[in-house]
């Protein structure tokens, strides 16, 4: 199952690189969109339970990497979700 790399830019102009197990994520996102934080949480957490799903019927557990990843996006959006011109960006996928 490959893995991907999707590197984004926070609000606060800080870059930070996200994980997933799977390619899924390519179908919830684009390299150069922004999107309002609480619709990339929305995605996020729709691609990385579908991908820690994709590991699950593979190799019959879910992928807690993906579920931690999911988490720390959760923390890091937290502070953003009152602020409704806040945007995330998508810089960069990579496998």
């Amino acid at each position: 199952m490959p893995e991907m790399i999707f590197r984004v830019r926070w609000p606060d102009g800080q870059e930070s690189d996200c994980y997933s197990p799977s390619l899924v994520i390519k179908d919830h996102f684009t390299p150069g969109e922004d999107y309002p934080v609480r619709t990339f949480l929305e995605q996020a957490d729709t691609a990385l339970t579908q991908a820690s799903e994709r590991v699950r019927a593979r190799y019959g557990f879910a992928c807690s990497r993906a579920l931690g990843q999911l988490q720390a996006i959760r923390q890091t959006c937290t502070p953003f979700l009152n602020q409704p011109d806040a945007q995330v960006r998508i810089l960069s996928f990579s496998l």
